[in-house]
């Protein structure tokens, strides 16, 4: 296969990326739409239709760090590619599926495709000119919130006016305009760690110890927090996870590099990633509830479910028009400015949402302010990654800090699920989330955006390292200054 010249222009190299990015979330919220109805179309139980939402999850979340490395390795324009083949295949067989089984095949393979966005983040320190490089960084990595946003509303529209499996052949064609704007757009780069060898055994293990981890915590509300099942789960996690890490510590070419991973700015930011990820997923969870809560209830706004996409739609919005702002406060300040900035606007907006919960508008102006913070948070995280690890590491760092967020979110779809569900009242024998509840899970999304901007507040300075890998503070200056 030709490559494109590697001086192809940057902004298309920039755009092509971002629409990988919202293209790749749309496929997480494709389904959300037929949630109530998944069970009647697959003619299964509802418990067993769970998991066409949770397997892409599962298999996301084990496929990123893997073909992270493998973008070290072989080329990281080369695995966006392979990428977009099991996001074809995958959606193709969503398509056609009238049964519970081969949707469950479809979505995992969507998941193995979720790769492409740290791929893309991990790239554009390649390609893209320093003075560029923190807006590009900036706006693609927030392109998975932009789709996020933005996929319910267009998944809730073509659910309701056309056939459900509109919605998996318009993915698709997607995934195949990806391809092509990658071979066409993306330019090939040298590939720095091509000598290394692959780190089998450390995938696998922790391929099996994350499924265990993410298991529990996305299945402890339905099967019991303590079943012997979930505390079954999370001992084997404990136990496998630990063995990897052993393992990974005493090969020469880790499928993570933990003692990179260690250094403090780069172990801190990730650590903040997963607040983050927490404070981001409650409001997605919260808000698009509020809305559709019937109006009986006392505090419900009774809208559709396209309604309720399009009031949360601007949100979506917001992070595009954000994002290079916030690469630019970046480029002034510094990343670890622009995360404590993003956090914070983040916090504010659940303040916000206090007051606001009982109007639609109100619904949408909190989901915009969040947004914006996510916008800027997003942005602000790989570039601090980035400045941190040596170029060879860049796609498995970046994929490794994709991961860190998503165990936010799945955590934060726990921890606020086990509050809505619990916090209850009943009205015309009718049990609902009761306002108490959406009002606590708010405050809990509230104080966990603070608490990430006290993590964020402790990662500390650039600071050169000795033998040979660039030192942070040279490698910072590539990605944060112009």
């Amino acid at each position: 296969m030709d490559t494109p010249e590697p001086t192809g222009h940057a902004g298309r190299v920039v755009a092509t990326l971002a629409f990988a990015g919202t293209v790749a979330a749309i496929m997480q919220t494709l389904v959300t739409p037929l949630i109530a109805e998944l069970p009647t179309i697959l003619h299964t139980s509802s418990s067993n239709a769970a998991w066409v939402i949770t397997v892409t999850l599962l298999v996301s979340a084990v496929c990123v760090p893997v073909t992270g490395r493998l973008g070290d390795m072989i080329g990281k324009r080369r695995m966006i590619l392979v990428c977009t083949v099991p996001l074809m295949a995958g959606s193709a067989v969503c398509a056609v599926s009238s049964s519970v089984a081969p949707m469950i095949v479809g979505r995992g393979l969507q998941g193995m495709g979720m790769g492409m966005v740290p791929l893309g983040v991990a790239l554009l320190r390649d390609v893209v000119p320093a003075e560029r490089l923190s807006s590009s960084i900036a706006l693609v990595s927030a392109s998975m919130g932009i789709g996020g946003g933005l996929g319910l509303p267009i998944a809730s529209a073509v659910a309701q006016y056309a056939s459900w499996r509109v919605l998996f052949w318009g993915a698709a064609a997607l995934a195949a305009v990806i391809a092509v704007l990658v071979w066409r757009f993306v330019p090939d780069v040298p590939v720095v760690a091509r000598r290394e060898r692959f780190d089998t055994v450390g995938s696998l293990g922790f391929a099996a110890g994350l499924v265990c981890l993410l298991l529990a915590v996305s299945k402890g509300a339905d099967w019991g927090w303590a079943s012997g099942s979930i505390l079954g789960l999370f001992a084997a996690a404990v136990v496998l996870l630990l063995g990897w890490g052993i393992w990974e510590l005493r090969i020469p070419s880790p499928l993570v590099d933990l003692r990179t991973t260690a250094r403090p700015r780069v172990l801190v930011t990730n650590l903040a990633s997963v607040f983050v990820g927490f404070a981001m997923y409650a409001s997605l969870l919260i808000l698009p509830q509020l809305l559709q809560f019937p109006k009986a209830t006392g505090y419900g706004l009774g809208q559709s479910m396209l309604a309720a996409g399009l009031w949360m739609a601007p949100g979506g919005l917001m992070m595009m028009i954000v994002s290079p702002w916030g690469g630019k406060l970046t480029n002034a300040r510094g990343p670890k400015f622009t995360l404590i900035s993003g956090v914070l606007v983040i916090a504010l907006g659940y303040g916000l949402s206090l007051a606001l919960m009982s109007q639609a508008w109100g619904c949408m102006l909190v989901s915009m302010v969040i947004n914006s913070g996510v916008g800027l948070a997003y942005g602000a995280m790989p570039a601090l990654i980035m400045g941190s690890v040596p170029p060879a590491e860049t796609g498995a760092a970046n994929a490794f800090n994709t991961l860190m967020r998503s165990l936010g979110t799945s955590i934060g779809s726990a921890v606020v699920g086990v509050v809505l569900a619990q916090m209850t009242s009943t009205v015309g024998g009718y049990t609902f989330t009761s306002e108490s509840g959406f009002r606590t899970g708010l405050l809990v999304g509230c104080g966990v955006a603070v608490a990430a901007a006290l993590v964020a507040a402790c990662i500390p300075a650039a600071r050169a390292e000795t033998g040979d890998r660039r030192s942070d503070e040279k490698a910072e200056e590539q990605v944060a200054t112009a």
